[in-house]
Formats: C-alpha cells, sequence, structure tokens
C-alpha cells in the first residue's frame, strides 16, 4: 500500500468532505454573472418590449430581443474562459451545468411551438422555466434566496394568464428581477465574502 493511500480518521473525512461542498460552493458562487448575465438581459427585453409594445405602440415590439443574440456571445465567452481555468469539476457543478442546458434547449424548444400558436401565450411558460432552473440551482447550492425567488416564480405562472399580454412582459421582468438578479448579486457577495476569508 501506498503511503499516500493511507486511510483518514473519521474526523478527517469529515474536514475532507467538508472542504469539498465548501470548494464547489465557491466556484459555482464564482459563476453568479451567468445568472446576471442572463438576468439583466432578460429584464432589458422585457422591459424595451413593454415600452415599445404598450407605450410607444411600435409594431414589431418584440425586436427587443435581439438582445438575446449579444446576451449568448457574451455567455459563450465567459464558458470558455472558465473551462480554460477550471481546475476541478464537481458533481454539483456539473448537475448544475446539465440543468441549465436543458432549461436553455426547452427556451429554444418553446420558440419553435409559440412561432406556430402565437406569442400572446409565451410568458407564463418562460417564467415556469425561470422557477424550475433557479429553484433547482439554489437547492444545489443550498441557497436560499435562489430557492425563494425560483418558488415565486411558481406562484407568478398561476397568475400570470388572468393578465393581458403587456402586463404578462411586466410580470416576466419581476419574475427574472426576484430569481436571476437579486440571487444572481447576492451569490456574488458571498463569493466575495468567502474569498476575503
Amino acid at each position: 500500500m501506498n503511503t499516500s493511500d493511507k486511510e483518514l480518521t473519521p474526523k478527517e473525512s469529515l474536514l475532507l468532505i467538508s472542504s469539498m461542498i465548501e470548494s464547489t460552493k465557491t466556484s459555482i458562487s464564482d459563476k453568479s454573472h451567468f445568472f446576471l448575465l442572463w438576468g439583466w438581459a432578460t429584464m432589458v427585453g422585457c422591459l424595451l418590449q413593454y415600452f415599445l409594445l404598450a407605450i410607444v405602440h411600435y409594431k414589431h415590439h418584440y425586436y427587443a430581443w435581439f438582445v438575446t443574440p449579444i446576451a449568448l456571445l457574451f455567455h459563450v465567452i465567459f464558458i470558455y474562459k472558465y473551462e480554460r481555468h477550471e481546475r476541478v469539476k464537481t458533481f454539483i457543478s456539473e448537475a448544475n451545468r446539465y440543468v441549465w442546458v436543458i432549461i436553455g434547449f426547452s427556451y429554444m424548444a418553446l420558440a419553435f411551438v409559440f412561432v406556430k400558436i402565437g406569442w400572446q401565450y409565451c410568458f407564463p411558460f418562460y417564467i415556469l422555466l425561470y422557477g424550475i432552473g433557479t429553484y433547482i440551482s439554489g437547492s444545489l447550492l443550498n441557497f436560499r434566496p435562489m430557492r425563494i425567488g425560483g418558488a415565486v416564480c411558481l406562484g407568478l405562472v398561476m397568475l400570470a394568464p388572468y393578465l393581458d399580454y403587456s402586463l404578462q412582459i411586466l410580470l416576466s421582468a419581476f419574475a427574472i428581477l426576484i430569481s436571476y438578479i437579486i440571487p444572481g448579486h447576492l451569490l456574488r457577495s458571498r463569493y466575495r465574502r468567502i474569498n476575503r476569508k
């Protein structure tokens, strides 16, 4: 048996597990700007679309969503940057990645559905995806603000169909604020606090 393979005491095992969990939390907290990037991009899209639709009465109000390709470009740059510097892949970070990959593909799949049935039905479904994604991420990270934001989104989904389309846009902006933006800033703050220690 190698000297490096020595058995750990129960106390050493607990310390090792604890440090691995903290390392995972820190590595995901460092990626809080993915939540902030998509949170702010979606918020801008929602508010701009509401302005073009309800205030200006512009026929092509959906042009507001040209903000999405710009956010996607930044997202790809962030991924490239992180994959070059990522030392360890943990179970939680990988699980979190898979959650958001399938959520991302769900947004794209729904786009094909709404092209056929009409975009007036889109926001309750998008709010539902905000809620599912952030609730699962918040649970993986054991980060309560994100879990609460996700759970509130699920409640907003039930309200959305009873509102006019323009109000659904504002409701979606509110859902993004409580599920992505506020938790994203709190997550970044937690990461900086851990790093200072």
